[in-house]
């Protein structure tokens, strides 16, 4: 490991090989471990964190003496704070109720902790909090940190984390920090934070969480492609003519208008999530199932994509003004609370990206995404080319369709293969028909949600499903220079689009110049 990611104070002392995996494709049940949540007061601890942990202790993956020490700015009490938790996982777990006698075992683990991100002794006063609660509760003092909070205060709570006793281990015990997105608005931040990072943490301690590759299509990509054979030899530019990535959603910024305007629809959901769908879809097959294995096939995508820009900047830029979504009257983007009424930030992109290498030589990958469209979809779609077409007469062949596999991500979990066949009867109609995989249906089960997976895959030490600090930073070499474009032309226009639509007409002529269209959805 490079000098620099080395820091005396915060080796994990267990050999990466000696790790817990679950790559034998049992479920394991971690070794008991504090878990700290920065920013405990807020949404994501209330929708997704407490509520995925409960869900974990309901399957019987949570040891009993699993801790959770929530720390935040406002004034708390146990109770009061174990009350509003008891609120959110009723109204946000898939359980939908509160198992009494399970939530009695799990909140005796719950705590909370005012204190100031800024203040090194409130972290001093955590540290010796946590020691005494891991003496009260058998615990080795292994110890997990979650930064629920907004990215302004990353580097000043892991700082803070570094310089203290927080983040100095016990002998023989393990400590890991989970950091939200955005990491970084552009390379040069994300270089910085992955420096101050590595300034107190080994990368294998930091884990990048991005919900996305969570979710069981996502990580059904894989399985998808490696364990069948049928699929991986037509998975290249010989039978592939494009692929279309859509991460599509109905709602509109809500009460995130502010954030919106420094972030838009680019470093809010293509530079991260998009990106990631595309790495996964086009990534050669790793030499193991192993965390660094796998990551690595995906950073050679990332640094093998390009946006073409042999038209114009390669990128169409939309932004939705006023219209109705399932029948409402919604408001458009600049009239959202928080949002500057001459913004000129985007809702909406759709981009043309080129992987070149071997692989995929001159297929295009369109990636789309956007608020305030018809409805909240995310899907990739492969299209393969169109069979020679000698064998069938004039009309059987105009009727042919070419064939499409669909993976679908939310909200409905899946995977679809579109194929021609013979409808019945004389003549040579032929008409598509589907193959269609459920999720939901296949194994009589909800899909776990994402944060699910992912807590527990960082409290294993099985790291394949988060970014590393090379995966962000080529992610944005590839966003970067498309901000630098839009920023420095300003003949580069905004395109609107009335909010239920699929957004600007320019964004299908964009596609239907290279004789494509979008997928109807």
């Amino acid at each position: 490991m490079p000098s620099n990611l080395l820091m005396s104070n915060s080796v994990e002392t267990k050999p990466a090989a000696d790790r817990p995996s679950r790559r034998d494709g049992a479920l394991r049940v971690p070794e008991a471990c504090s878990m700290v949540i920065f920013g405990a007061s807020g949404d994501l601890t209330h929708r997704k964190l407490i509520p995925a942990l409960y869900n974990l202790a309901r399957g019987g993956l949570l040891p009993d003496n699993f801790t959770v020490v929530g720390f935040g700015r406002k004034p708390k009490t146990d109770e009061s704070f174990r009350a509003e938790l008891r609120e959110a996982v009723q109204t946000f777990s898939h359980a939908r109720t509160v198992d009494s006698e399970l939530w009695s075992r799990f909140s005796q683990g719950l705590r909370y902790r005012q204190g100031d991100y800024d203040k090194a002794e409130h972290y001093e006063a955590l540290h010796q909090q946590l020691t005494e609660i891991e003496q009260a509760r058998g615990l080795r003092g292994h110890r997990l940190f979650y930064l629920a909070t907004p990215p302004e205060a990353y580097q000043t709570i892991t700082g803070r984390i570094g310089e203290t006793s927080l983040g100095k281990p016990c002998p023989g015990a393990w400590m890991r920090i989970i950091v939200e997105k955005p990491f970084g608005h552009d390379l040069q931040s994300a270089r910085e934070l992955n420096a101050h990072l590595h300034a107190f943490f080994h990368e294998d301690q930091i884990y990048r969480i991005d919900h996305y590759l969570g979710k069981e299509t996502v990580q059904n990509i894989l399985v998808f492609r490696f364990a069948n054979t049928i699929f991986e030899p037509i998975w290249n530019y010989q039978y592939v003519d494009h692929v279309q990535i859509t991460v599509a959603e109905d709602l509109g910024v809500e009460n995130r208008g502010s954030y919106y305007e420094s972030a838009g629809v680019v470093r809010d959901i293509v530079q991260n999530h998009a990106l990631q769908l595309v790495a996964l879809t086009a990534m050669e097959p790793p030499a193991e199932f192993a965390p660094d294995a796998v990551r690595n096939e995906k950073v050679k995508v990332l640094k093998a994509l390009r946006v073409d820009t042999s038209r114009g900047s390669g990128t169409i830029r939309g932004q939705y003004g006023p219209g109705k979504i399932a029948g409402k009257l919604v408001p458009g983007y600049t009239q959202e609370e928080g949002v500057s009424a001459e913004s000129t930030t985007e809702t909406y992109l759709a981009m043309k990206l080129l992987c070149e290498n071997w692989r995929w030589s001159g297929v295009p990958f369109y990636v789309r995404s956007g608020k305030r469209l018809p409805r909240r979809v995310t899907e990739i779609a492969i299209q393969f080319k169109m069979p020679p077409l000698l064998l069938f007469s004039g009309a059987a062949a105009q009727q042919i369709e070419p064939n499409t596999l669909v993976l679908s991500i939310q909200p409905d979990e899946g995977i679809a293969l579109k194929f021609e066949a013979k409808s019945p009867g004389a003549g040579e109609k032929i008409q598509p028909v589907l193959m269609n995989f459920d999720y939901g249906e296949s194994f009589d089960m909800p899909a776990p949600d994402a944060y699910e997976r992912l807590l527990l895959d960082c409290m294993l030490g099985d790291s394949t499903l988060f970014t590393r600090s090379d995966e962000v930073e080529a992610a944005w070499g590839l966003i970067t220079p498309v901000l630098d474009r839009w920023r420095n032309n300003p003949h580069d226009f905004i395109e609107l689009y009335r909010a239920g639509t699929w957004g600007p007409k320019q964004a299908d002529d964009f596609i239907e110049a290279d004789g494509r269209k979008w997928r109807a959805l």
